[in-house]
């Protein structure tokens, strides 16, 4: 099954918006920045990560995102920013340094969720909101896509890949 089929499914499975409210789990897609430019402390995206970026509208548009999240840096902001225009939302940013107050937050926060986050605090993240996100992301790769559904029976993560594949250098 591809990737945007796998979403569709599990889009399909959580009732895509037919939950009363009150029921409704709380589901967070989770991603790292796309390809940077550089090295710099803070680069802008390559133009395979513009391209990576703009696979994510066509990934994620139509799962009834209602928030997007990014931390403060260019690339993680450039990856969020074509799926928040498409939807109309804004960008709001989060605090990588605080984790484990932002997922309190993303848990009591009601719909779907996208977060745009780094190698190092996109799997904490997914380990705070209550999932296991298996191995860690190697600086090489950009493609995970994780999948964390909050509900009144607990936490499920499913990690899945997204756009090109990412390949160790």
């Amino acid at each position: 099954m591809n990737r945007r089929a796998a979403l569709a499914v599990l889009a399909a499975l959580l009732g895509a918006g037919t939950l009363p409210a009150q029921n409704a789990p709380v589901v967070v897609y989770l991603v790292r920045h796309a390809e940077k430019a550089d090295d710099s402390r803070d680069p802008p995206l390559s133009e395979a990560g513009r391209a990576r970026a703009e696979g994510l509208v066509h990934v994620l548009s139509s799962v009834g995102i209602t928030k997007v999240w990014s931390t403060s840096y260019q690339r993680t902001l450039s990856t969020a920013a074509p799926l928040a225009a498409s939807l109309h939302l804004d960008v709001t940013p989060y605090d990588p340094s605080k984790l484990a107050e932002f997922a309190a937050l993303l848990r009591a926060t009601p719909g779907r969720h996208l977060v745009v986050g780094h190698s190092n605090t996109t799997p904490e993240l997914v380990r705070a909101l209550g999932g296991d996100p298996g191995g860690a992301i190697p600086d090489w790769e950009y493609d995970r896509l994780y999948v964390v559904v909050i509900g009144p029976g607990g936490t499920t993560a499913m990690p899945l890949r997204y756009g090109a594949a990412s390949v160790a250098k």
